[in-house]
């Protein structure tokens, strides 16, 4: 037997509703803000992702599926959507659009090969949204919102923000300067991966989950201390917004994010949830300034986040909060071996009037089709016999109910939709 690669989940019949009701959701709350949907490859250049994300991050150096097209040219199954949103954003010319910032939303998979842990996969499902083209501190509150917004629309409640500045680029060189001078003496100590990232992206070291626990790690210098006057206003600002706003947060001037393309606002939306897991963060990101000319494209800036709705599910799972899918059959109807023509035609013009319909197609007694729509959760159910091709006319049952009512054949669709 051959089985599903590991990392990755069949999402099974009884499962879709929730994954439907949530995209719907996101979609609905996305445009409530103004944001388009753009839909970009599932694979790109390998040097999209190397350039975009960042050569020294994890995801580069680790995480991502490439391989090579019969062309030998280096592809990869996208890892995150960024990159490939700012690449199209680019490539499309989108900065001359007249309507500024280009807001932009997406939804769907990504792969990352990384140790299977609850709620995390190879293979995920992201939804995220990516502002393009203002650097205003009330855009980053406004993602933000949205942010908090989406969570609690779900009827989530043990929610945490934690948001942080890591400064301009001006900022974050002499931060680094300063995190390779406090690690430097204790460096030996640390994984090969810190070894190999002390001069080239030491932000990344505070991020490590092997080394998390050192004491130098506790004790290294915090962004918040070199950051700039235009810096230290800018993010100030925001938080004005968001007291404005009234959404709660807190700040860790520890939290850097890994992805190398980041600057001023970072923050990760966590869960308190018990039961959660170990890996409470729910969804990151942040403003990147700098990230369209890393990619041949304009000066411009943005600012943006992800998240995983496996992950969005599991918080759900664990404040013990139902979705409410209506997944119901409207009708079913039960036929017998004289009406089995007239039955097709019917189910079929019912269906295209709208009406979600099933039939037996197993030559099953009376009783065991009744049973059947019972087991669909079906709403209504009528048999189709030659006295009620003959009347035109067939007792529809209210399934919860058992409440009969004659009802012409030609008025069935719309007798179930007043009653929908």
């Amino acid at each position: 037997m051959i089985s599903i690669p590991r990392g990755t989940q069949d999402i099974l019949p009884q499962d879709t509703p929730k994954w439907r009701y949530v995209e719907a959701k996101l979609n609905e709350i996305a445009a409530a803000y103004n944001y388009k949907e753009i839909r970009t490859p599932m694979f790109e250049s390998t040097d999209l992702f190397a350039r975009g994300v960042g050569d020294s991050t994890d995801i580069v150096q680790k995480e991502m599926y490439t391989f090579k097209d019969k062309s030998d040219r280096s592809m990869t199954l996208r890892p995150e959507g960024t990159a490939a949103v700012v690449r199209s954003y680019i490539e499309n010319k989108m900065h001359g659009d007249a309507n500024q910032p280009i807001k932009l939303y997406y939804t769907g998979p990504m792969f990352r090969y990384e140790r299977k842990q609850k709620g995390r996969y190879r293979q995920f499902v992201q939804f995220g949204v990516e502002a393009i083209g203002a650097e205003n501190p009330a855009i980053d509150a406004e993602v933000l919102h949205m942010l908090y917004h989406i969570y609690s629309s779900f009827g989530l409640k043990s929610l945490k923000l934690v948001i942080n500045s890591i400064g301009d680029i001006d900022s974050r060189k002499e931060y680094k300067d300063a995190l390779v001078e406090h690690f430097t003496p204790y460096i030996g100590a640390f994984c090969q991966d810190c070894q190999n990232r002390l001069h080239k992206n030491p932000m990344r070291i505070l991020d490590c989950k092997v080394d998390k626990d050192q004491p130098s790690v506790a004790s290294a210098p915090k962004i918040t201390d070199y950051l700039n006057d235009y810096s230290k206003n800018y993010y100030n600002e925001v938080k004005k917004y968001l007291d404005r706003l009234g959404i709660p947060y807190m700040e860790d001037a520890s939290l850097v994010r890994g992805l190398d393309y980041y600057t001023h606002t970072a923050f990760e939306m966590m869960s308190e949830a018990e039961g959660f897991g170990a890996i409470t963060t729910l969804c990151g990101g942040g403003r990147y300034n700098g990230l369209l000319e890393m990619l041949d494209g304009p000066s411009e800036t943005g600012i943006g986040f992800a998240l995983s709705i496996e992950r969005l599910l599991l918080a759900l799972e664990a404040e013990g909060i139902e979705l409410e899918t209506d997944e119901r059959l409207d009708l079913f109807i039960v036929t017998m071996p004289e009406t089995m023509n007239d039955a097709v035609k019917l189910i079929a013009d019912l269906r295209v009037q709208g009406v979600r319909a099933d039939m037996d197609y197993l030559d099953r007694k009376m009783k065991a089709q009744m049973k059947q729509a019972d087991r669909l959760n079906a709403k209504y159910t009528f048999v189709l016999g030659g006295n009620e091709l003959e009347t035109g006319t067939v007792k529809l049952k209210e399934m919860t109910s058992g409440d009969v009512t004659d009802v012409k054949l030609e008025e069935i669709a719309l007798y179930l939709k007043e009653r929908a």
